[in-house]
């Protein structure tokens, strides 16, 4: 049984009790109310990391409802640094509000600037990465997502955070870039299982993603661990009717608010899973809510109505 943990929730889904799997949510979304998520843990030795080295200012690129984006300013405003975002798509027009998120990024003081999507598809060179650092100054440059080799052992530290509460054999989790599934690998380090749920279509490159930054981050290539590829609904922030109705049933059976782009996908595809007999009978799996919640204001403006 699970120790007591307000961030640790059973789930009693009938396809659970029905094929003898024991199904819990860890609810990082609710770890720092502040900062919720997977994107803090990124951005902890990170943040640590710029500050040694002298930086005040964080440079980092994203799309215009970017999770990552809103995180890395609100990271700016509670620990004192300025932050720069480069936001993938042209500058809105001069009297256009912004959207919800870049609203909210902005009220945390970021800076923001545009580039097209030519400039924008060059973000991870060198020589453009040295061009942004010549027009804005030094800086501490974040990668797209937040995902990089400083990004695994905050990850990872969530394996042992819910060792703490329950013995689990599977941990599965939403994938985008792959970073929070290859630090809870090496959190994991070759025990216990992981299952990553892709959320954008055509994922099955992320395997070598998520390979080549374990080999950067230990020099370990983990095999105790599967992408699944076919519950992104569509494509990243990409839906389906599907999706919304699970998101909207989900919420009232367990009164927990999934995200439309990550976390609802991951639970759709669980429970999925669990129904196909993917995970023996007497597992227990843990899925890890990691936040996100912020897409639902973005998620409004874009499409109207939301499954609140």
């Amino acid at each position: 049984m699970a120790a007591a943990s307000p961030l640790l929730q059973e789930l009693p889904e009938p396809v659970a009790a029905a094929h003898g799997v024991r199904l819990l949510l860890w609810r990082d979304d609710l770890a720092n109310p502040d900062l919720p998520g997977n994107k803090a843990r990124k951005l902890k030795y990170n943040l640590a990391a710029a500050r040694q080295q002298g930086h005040h200012t964080l440079l980092t690129f994203g799309g215009a409802y970017s999770n990552h984006i809103a995180a890395v300013a609100t990271a700016g405003r509670l620990f004192g640094f300025k932050t720069i975002g480069l936001i993938r798509g042209d500058e809105p027009v001069i009297g256009t509000p912004l959207n919800p998120t870049l609203t909210q990024t902005v009220a945390d003081g970021m800076a923001l600037h545009y580039l097209d999507r030519q400039a924008y598809r060059r973000r991870a060179e060198p020589a453009f990465i040295a061009e942004q650092l010549a027009q804005f100054g030094p800086a501490y440059v974040l990668p797209e997502g937040g995902t990089n080799q400083l990004a695994l052992p905050g990850c990872a530290e969530l394996v042992a955070e819910i060792r703490q509460h329950v013995t689990f054999d599977v941990l599965a989790v939403a994938v985008g870039s792959g970073g929070t599934l290859a630090g809870l690998l090496t959190g994991l380090a070759g025990e216990s299982h992981a299952v990553g749920v892709a959320a954008l279509k055509n994922g099955g490159f992320l395997r070598d993603e998520v390979d080549a930054l374990t080999q950067r981050t230990t020099s370990e290539k983990f095999t105790n661990y599967a992408v699944q590829t076919d519950y992104h609904c569509g494509g990243y922030a990409k839906y389906s009717a599907e999706l919304l109705a699970f998101i909207e049933q989900f919420r009232t059976r367990h009164g927990v608010l999934l995200d439309p782009i990550y976390t609802g996908k991951l639970l759709l595809a669980v429970l999925d899973m669990i129904g196909n007999g993917h995970f023996r009978r007497g597992s227990t799996v843990v899925a890890i809510h990691t936040g996100g919640l912020q897409a639902w204001a973005g998620w409004e403006a874009r499409f109207g109505g939301r499954t609140r």
